[in-house]
């Protein structure tokens, strides 16, 4: 606890108590978090600065020692009180700028050997430990989280949708059209058309039984219609709107011959 040898050789004229070497050692831990004090009691007296040595009396009163402190920013001013009872210290620490609270209770005999308060390096243990109560029990509280400065997200490569067929491809604007898509010969076009029914592409995974998705060859009417149309009866690039189903050789069942919904139902 770098600093605190000299404060303490400081202080030792007035230190008669093991409460005293720990008001000590806390006051030093506030010190190292950038703090410093003002003086004793709850008001403000004449002629306060900011010092990292205790004021004078500030021991006191044996059962609560009460010391204000104000960070080297001016951010936060802190009313601290240790209170005793029985063997232990209850510290309880306002922040007056914003009125937050923080306590935490220390047991004195885990931190000070009172049979050593002469000597400097036998009077304090578990230092860390303390350090650590002291800055997860009041600093951190009163301070609140951090700050940070927004970082810009690094630039990433535009990946394209189809390098990751786990990605889901990028919406498109109302008006456009999504761009091409790959072969349906491709394993990753397995239900794409369920995806995106309006896309144009393959790969769905419902069945149609006549194979409308597969490209006809053109229908020229002016050849005329077998058993319907006799050749030249439509003038070549004459408008031409077909009736009835073409094609005799059309793969799949003739919607035609599909029985109605409901006929096996007796009381239809």
């Amino acid at each position: 606890m770098a600093g605190l040898e000299p404060l303490y050789a400081l202080a030792r004229a007035v230190i008669s108590r093991p409460q005293d070497a720990l008001v000590c050692g806390i006051h030093w831990e506030l010190v190292r978090h950038g703090y410093r004090c003002l003086g004793t009691g709850d008001q403000p007296g004449p002629d306060e600065r900011k010092s990292e040595l205790l004021p004078a009396g500030w021991e006191a009163n044996k059962e609560v020692y009460t010391l204000r402190y104000k960070s080297t920013d001016d951010a936060h001013e802190l009313l601290l009180k240790a209170i005793m009872v029985e063997d232990s210290m209850i510290l309880n620490v306002m922040d007056r700028s914003s009125q937050k609270v923080a306590d935490v209770t220390l047991a004195v005999a885990d931190y000070i050997n009172p049979e050593h308060l002469d000597d400097f390096h036998k009077v304090y243990k578990n230092t860390e430990e303390l350090r650590t109560r002291i800055a997860s029990g009041i600093i951190a509280p009163l301070r609140g989280p951090a700050e940070k400065a927004e970082k810009e997200p690094e630039s990433r490569r535009d990946v394209h949708w189809d390098e990751d067929p786990l990605r889901l491809p990028p919406r498109q604007p109302m008006g456009t059209r999504a761009p091409s898509r790959p072969s349906p010969l491709s394993p990753f076009a397995v239900g794409g058309e369920d995806l995106d029914p309006f896309g144009g592409r393959s790969g769905g995974m419902i069945v149609d039984p006549l194979h409308s998705g597969f490209p006809h060859p053109g229908i020229d009417p002016s050849s005329g219609i077998p058993g319907r149309l006799p050749p030249g009866a439509v003038p070549p690039g004459a408008r031409f709107d077909p009736f009835g189903p073409l094609g005799a050789g059309r793969p799949g069942p003739d919607p035609d011959h599909l029985p109605p919904p409901g006929y096996d139902d007796m009381f239809m």
